[in-house]
């Protein structure tokens, strides 16, 4: 938020301007939008139209009060209208408030159990599809009244009688619903100021004016009374109870999945407080129970009014409780003006919402992501079946997808070219259901050959694990030989052991990178057999291109210590770089170092690399020996002298060692950064190394690589700076 809004806490009176200047501004933006929606999914769902109106003021007076979403506003939903039309023609209207107050109870106990984070693992193909098909249905019905007609019980019903309300059209209706439509479709080019007003709004008033005086008699919305006239107790079901209560479980399931997927959508567009889904299903189920209770239609979170609530400024829960007041005021004092609005605009407005719901983004994506098939067959259920089975075969078709996807193995067997050795390959989740596979390939291989297994599988189970040691006791009677190289995470010795366990990809990565020693035996011939064993096949066709020659990109100049690994901190592979390694990583000037000299010459003028690079570390010992003041004498010492001159421009308050300073590295580490500008002014300064940069443009550049934080800065001649991945860089760019 902005400073000039913000207060300090126990401060009641910035909270006080807020409220005046952000949340009673955007409440009334909503409750705009909000009125001539809920008196349309009232109509579109078959209900008394006040019924639309209660769950509005309870949507919005009880979720904006107990809701676990701070910006989201509540009432009924579109994404809930065909299963509410379907309740209410199987139960009746009195019976369906009381399935609304069972499945506001449902919600509670949801979000007691603490399972709302459950509801977002629904594969989003699904939830776009399902509301697609909402919105088919929607138009399909609401086509019927805008041609002057009455829907029909389904949505080949509505297609078979589509031809017959077409010739028999009531022209004032008919209109009416275009002009609806034509404004609700435009609005978003409408220049100026005039785009602050809720298109849903000005349509549905423009559509009534037009209504008054239009020669005909256009069906309007009939209201008995003001709303607390329409106000009436639920009644318990006569029998059926399991289709009653598995119809409030439908009801409490879409609209748990609806709210906690809007709220989701409201967080992404601001950056306050983020939502509490388990309290905000606790909302939701309260206001259910209310709203059925009063005689209301289902409540639930949504994204139309929660997006318009953010971007008119809203900052708090405050803005969709007023919008709850300003509807349950304007339902009472104003019940005359809803009487003048013609079902037919309302058909109009409807019919754009239900359009809507069909997004063009959302069907590319599934075409991207191979999931077309989910969202169609989603689509056609909820269509021409119902909301429930239509998401149920969404979400099996879905599940067998992942199935197929997730368990499948790629196995490929081949003679390798020149040789007569042949090469299995085994990629994936190896089970037994890729038995029927693995035994077609293996049985490709001719008796008597010798055979590579490569294997970079992450689930292996005991029948797969059989067959390949079958198969490979069989091959091996034949005369032929066979040689395993295990690359995934898992292992052939572990799948007899135990119940099968996927293996953790991060395992990779520990068994290359990290520090390793074995209790017994020689750490060096230890670890060369693990070479063999996992990384040599890997790394062979890539050696086997440089054997005759070298060709690396960077000459890298760094410390002796155990602890630096230039390819590892450099993301680089054989014959990337040329090292040199020497305590304290020094440049001697002057020629007086032979090893150094032939180094540099080999490197720049034979290797002709194009970088150059000087490499320090934290914790470094011949840092910490030069700050101490020794060794001297032999060895040691006498190297170590070669750094005096590092120490010297440390000491006088080199501009890098302050930078380093203010970075928080210690002493020690200040020197030692400060020793690599040294070392690279010292090589800037080598003939052979200043010859190359004049003539080709060699890069001299320095790194300085924190030990504890696996973190490598730069080192420039005036400080050190962070490298970061240009990919990250690009996306901090596109988010500013």
């Amino acid at each position: 938020m902005s400073s000039d809004t913000d207060s300090p806490p126990g401060r009641t009176d910035g909270r006080l301007d807020s409220l005046l200047r952000h949340d009673l501004p955007a409440s009334f933006v909503v409750f705009l939008v909000a009125l001539p929606l809920s008196l349309g999914i009232a109509v579109a769902s078959g209900a008394p139209i006040a019924a639309g109106l209660i769950a509005a003021v309870v949507g919005g007076l009880v979720v904006g009060l107990l809701g676990g979403s701070p910006l989201q506003v509540s009432g009924p939903a579109a994404g809930l209208t065909v299963v509410v039309a379907t309740t209410i023609n199987e139960f009746g209207w009195k019976t369906a408030c009381f399935i609304t107050v069972l499945a506001g109870v449902l919600q509670i106990l949801f979000g007691l159990s603490r399972i709302a984070r459950a509801a977002l693992a629904i594969a989003p193909v699904v939830v776009h599809a399902m509301l697609a098909g909402i919105g088919v249905t929607i138009a399909l019905q609401q086509f019927h009244v805008l041609l002057g007609g009455t829907s029909q019980s389904s949505a080949w019903e509505n297609l078979k009688e589509l031809p017959n309300q077409l010739l028999n059209l009531h022209g004032d209706d008919f209109v009416v619903g275009l002009v609806v439509i034509a404004i609700m479709l435009s609005w978003k080019y409408v220049p100026g100021k005039l785009k602050v007003l809720p298109g849903p709004l000005v349509a549905v008033v423009a559509g009534t004016v037009l209504s008054l005086v239009l020669p005909g008699d256009p069906e309007r919305i009939v209201l008995s009374g003001s709303l607390f006239d329409a106000i009436g107790l639920p009644e318990l079901p006569s029998g059926e109870w399991s289709e009653v209560v598995l119809a409030a479980l439908t009801i409490a399931l879409i609209a748990s999945v609806e709210s906690l997927l809007s709220a989701v959508a409201a967080d992404k567009m601001h950056t306050g407080e983020r939502t509490n889904f388990d309290r905000e299903l606790i909302g939701q189920g309260a206001a259910n129970v209310i709203s059925g209770g009063l005689g209301g239609l289902p409540v639930t979170g949504v994204i139309v009014r929660s997006a318009t609530n953010v971007q008119a400024g809203a900052r708090s829960r405050a803005s969709a409780f007023l919008h709850g007041v300003w509807i349950l005021v304007f339902s009472v004092a104003l019940v005359g003006l809803v009487q003048q609005i013609p079902k037919s605009a309302l058909a109009g407005l409807l019919i754009v919402v239900g359009i809507q719901l069909v997004k063009l983004a959302h069907i590319k994506l599934a075409r991207r992501t191979g999931d077309l098939l989910v969202y169609l067959v989603t689509v056609l259920g909820v269509v021409f079946l119902n909301l429930l089975e239509g998401v149920v075969i969404g979400l099996a078709l879905a599940f067998g997808l992942l199935l197929w996807r997730v368990v499948r193995v790629s196995v490929i067997a081949g003679e390798v070219a020149g040789t007569d050795r042949w090469l299995v390959s085994i990629d994936g989740t190896c089970t037994f259901l890729a038995l029927p596979k693995l035994s077609s390939e293996l049985a490709k291989v001719p008796g008597g050959v010798d055979v590579l297994v490569e294997m970079s599988v992450d689930f292996l189970d005991h029948a797969a694990c059989e067959a390949i040691h079958d198969w490979s006791s069989q091959h091996e009677s034949t005369g032929g030989t066979v040689e395993f190289v295990e690359l995934g995470t898992a292992r052939m010795a572990h799948a007899l052991t135990g119940p099968p366990v996927r293996g953790r990809a991060r395992a990779l990565l520990d068994d290359v990178l990290r520090p390793w020693r074995e209790n017994d035996g020689n750490p060096i011939t230890q670890g060369v057999a693990a070479f063999h064993q996992r990384n040599a096949h890997v790394v062979r066709p890539h050696l086997d291109e440089l054997r005759d020659g070298q060709n690396p990109h960077s000459l890298f100049l760094t410390c002796a210590d155990s602890r630096i690994v230039p390819n590892m901190i450099t993301n680089s592979g054989p014959g990337d770089i040329f090292t040199i390694r020497n305590v304290g990583n020094l440049v001697v000037p002057g020629g007086r170092d032979s090893s150094i000299e032939a180094a540099l010459a080999f490197a720049i003028d034979d290797l002709v690399v194009d970088n150059v690079v000087v490499c320090g570390h934290s914790a470094c010992g011949a840092m910490k020996a030069l700050v101490a003041g020794g060794p001297t004498g032999p060895g040691l010492g006498n190297w170590l002298v070669h750094g005096r001159t590092s120490l010297d421009r440390f000491r006088s308050g080199d501009p890098v060692a302050a930078a380093a300073a203010r970075a928080g590295f210690g002493v020690a580490d200040q020197l030692s950064i400060v020793n690599v500008a040294v070392q690279l002014d010292t090589l800037r300064a080598h003939p052979v190394v200043r010859r190359a940069i004049l003539e080709r443009g060699l890069e001299v550049s320095g790194l300085f690589f924190d030990i504890g934080t696996a973190r490598v800065l730069e080192v420039t001649s005036t400080g050190i700076r962070d490298i970061d991945a240009p990919e990250l860089s690009a996306l901090a760019h596109t988010h500013r």
